[in-house]
């Protein structure tokens, strides 16, 4: 991050493993925290990673009260990005919080539906996203890429989903796409996704 430099490396020593970051830098601490009460969290829970080190800036230039509102009391840098640590310090990103679904008060980790969803024979990637829903508060949504000439349906998807998530994480609708949106960073554009479908379920 811009604000905290390299805070991970795979070891030199030591296995390199798949879908993590690797362990924390000397100095720097990093945690896994609640990211309503800041309470930190086990092992192999995901939360909001936060970090200090001699490596994390010290703030916004000129701009205290957002200084305060990314920084707990105890000097940890609230990074926004959704993560976990398993036994042996190795820190995997799931995900940023500003993509989190709430969905009549559960939350929904997108990534984890979409490696899902990926695994699907016939899927080429897929971007999973929250919606306006009248009963839920958010609804979770999927807009999904398959390959060249094949046809999927909806009940497909929800098909293969059962019994793999847990029913309150699978998504109420699919979309299909010829691509998804993506900014000139390759990055795919959420935001575009939800505006694109915001009326779905009005």
């Amino acid at each position: 991050m811009t604000e905290t430099s390299i805070i991970t490396t795979n070891p030199y020593d030591g296995q390199r493993r798949a879908g993590t970051v690797g362990r924390a830098l000397e100095g720097v601490e990093i945690r896994i925290a609640d990211p309503d009460t800041g309470a930190e969290l086990g092992q192999g829970e995901i939360g909001v990673v936060e970090l200090r080190g001699p490596n994390v800036f010290l703030g916004y230039w000129r701009m205290p009260e957002l200084t305060a509102n990314e920084f707990r009391s105890d000097g940890f840098f609230i990074t926004g990005d959704l993560g976990s640590i398993d036994v042996d310090g190795y820190l995997k990103i799931v995900g940023r919080l500003s993509d989190m679904i709430i969905s009549g008060g559960l939350n929904i980790c997108p990534k984890e539906v979409e490696t899902e969803i990926d695994q699907i024979d016939g899927v080429v990637e897929s971007a999973v996203f929250g919606l306006p829903h009248p009963d839920l508060g958010e609804a979770a949504c999927a807009a999904v890429v398959l390959k060249a000439g094949l046809k999927l349906s909806e009940a497909d998807i929800a098909g293969a989903l059962h019994g793999v998530l847990a029913k309150f994480k699978q998504p109420k609708r699919v979309i299909f796409l010829d691509a998804l949106p993506r900014n000139t960073m390759s990055k795919v554009q959420k935001n575009r996704l939800r505006d694109d479908y915001a009326g779905l379920f009005d």
